[in-house]
């Protein structure tokens, strides 16, 4: 009973002078955190758009596989000094499986779970030069982030437009729009290798917004089916792999400022090798029977990713 109850002791350990100052340098690294990675990105993002701005002057095809791996050559360095920077200057443990037999010569779908911000860069540096740049499917509004949305147009990122029911009603036109836009931006892959990023519950989870879904997984969002369903439709079988990964934090979830701050000290990462079978390729959008069996498939997929991540935890 003595343990469970908060001593006075307590409090004045949790207030003493050390500790108030391990507290303040783990800001002040958080701080550092944040100015190095907005130099870093200024730098890389500004070659960045010397290289788009000569794309658009020489619209000629030839040069489009030129320009493209070198847009690609930049983010890659941009990712690498990240991932110096916040990765391998703290103690910080990524456990992967299932890393190996992966290339840059496949095309692949990667789908994951979302916890938190955290989770862009450990996907960045897990997969970095294992497989192609990962290339994050993101709300359309995200286009007008300063400096950030015009460096992911740059690097051809797709940007998704999606039209809830109720807009649909209203504006019947508009059906279809978001599959249409799905596969322009699918056609822009085709040339070279690409991994396609897609945080498959649409959001980071949270206690709340598991409740009001009443999802029936213990801790994940209900996957939604509709962004992969529109990619792999569009892409048909140039897709070879669909990468399900699935990411733990055995200290339990924490803020990206905790993470900048080196308060994040280990990961779990579990990668699942999924070969796209003749079965997962259809039409999403108009076949309805497709559509149901896909969506059984991805709901297969989450009950297995819920099990792991409740035998680890």
């Amino acid at each position: 009973m003595q343990s469970a109850i908060e001593s006075p002791f307590d409090n004045q350990t949790k207030n003493s002078p050390i500790s108030v100052i391990i507290n303040f340098l783990y800001h002040l690294r958080g701080a550092i955190s944040v100015v190095y990675l907005a130099i870093n990105t200024f730098f890389w993002v500004s070659l960045l758009f010397c290289v788009t701005l000569l794309r658009f002057a020489i619209p000629l095809k030839p040069f489009r596989k030129f320009f493209i791996r070198a847009a690609t050559l930049i983010a890659e360095n941009w990712i690498f000094f990240n991932n110096l920077g916040l990765i391998y200057t703290r103690s910080i443990r990524i456990d992967v499986t299932g890393i190996e037999q992966l290339n840059r010569k496949d095309w692949y779908l990667v789908i994951s779970n979302h916890q938190t911000w955290t989770d862009i860069p450990i996907l960045q540096k897990v997969f970095f030069r294992k497989i192609p740049f990962l290339k994050f499917f993101l709300k359309k509004e995200l286009i007008w982030v300063p400096f950030l949305g015009p460096a992911w147009w740059a690097l051809d990122f797709p940007f998704m437009k999606r039209y809830s029911k109720k807009v649909l009603k209203k504006k019947p036109h508009l059906k279809g729009k978001d599959m249409e836009i799905t596969r322009r931006a699918c056609e822009k892959f085709k040339d070279l290798p690409v991994s396609i990023m897609n945080f498959t519950e649409g959001t980071r989870f949270t206690k709340h917004k598991h409740d009001r879904q009443k999802s029936p997984f213990k801790h994940l969002l209900k996957p939604k089916a509709g962004g992969i369903g529109f990619v792999i439709s569009a892409m048909g079988n140039q897709l070879h792999y669909v990468l399900d990964v699935t990411i733990a934090y055995p200290q339990g979830k924490q803020s990206f400022w905790a993470f900048l701050c080196g308060r994040v000290n280990a990961v779990n990462v579990h990668i699942e090798k999924i070969p796209i079978s003749d079965d997962l390729f259809g039409d999403y959008m108009t076949d309805k029977s497709y559509r149901t069996s896909f969506q059984q498939w991805l709901n297969d997929v989450w009950k297995k990713k819920d099990a792991y991540l409740d035998q680890i935890s």
